[in-house]
């Protein structure tokens, strides 16, 4: 049975967008989905699903826009599209708290890093649904905005590491 990671845009701990991690598995599990796992409160769950990622992406929106009453941002990857985005880090020497991944439901635009503003030193670079940022003074600091991330969702390549180990079973 295939197995995913999903990452869901702006969930946290506190304030707006806050969704237990416990309530996000128990949406999880009452769509179907087997061997349920979250990984810190940020959004992120992997499991396995006979569905396709469309339906997959389409049963958690619903279920997580009923939960908010607002709509909600999916991304799907399969466990091997997540491993491949962890071997496709153009940037293996950075530090990897500093390096991003933000990830797309499409491919984006060959013209999305010419549209950048704020940058300064960030080094930037596209992947197959994913634009790959190095913030070399760090995120937190960084005034770069990229508008073809708008809808996406980030996570440093801790984090992707982590649960594309996780959506491997390694």
């Amino acid at each position: 049975m295939p197995r995913y990671a999903v990452l869901l845009r702006a969930v946290n701990v506190g304030g707006t967008g806050k969704l237990p991690m416990s309530k996000l598995k128990a949406m999880c599990e009452d769509a179907g989905f087997a061997e349920v796992q979250t990984y810190i409160a940020s959004g992120n769950v992997v499991f396995e699903s006979r569905l396709p990622e469309k339906e997959v992406k389409a049963a958690l929106e619903k279920r997580l826009a009923e939960f908010s009453g607002r709509k909600a941002t999916v991304l799907v990857r399969t466990a091997s599209e997540m491993k491949a985005v962890v071997a496709a880090n153009p940037f293996p020497k950075a530090p990897t708290k500093f390096c991003v991944v933000h990830f797309l439901d499409k491919k984006p635009p060959a013209d999305a890093l010419k549209s950048a503003t704020g940058v300064n030193g960030e080094k930037m670079k596209l992947g197959k649904r994913e634009i790959y940022v190095h913030y070399v003074g760090g995120q937190g600091r960084s005034k770069l905005k990229i508008p073809a991330t708008a809808e996406g969702t980030a996570r440093n390549m801790n984090t992707v590491a982590k649960l594309a180990q996780m959506a491997a079973r390694e």
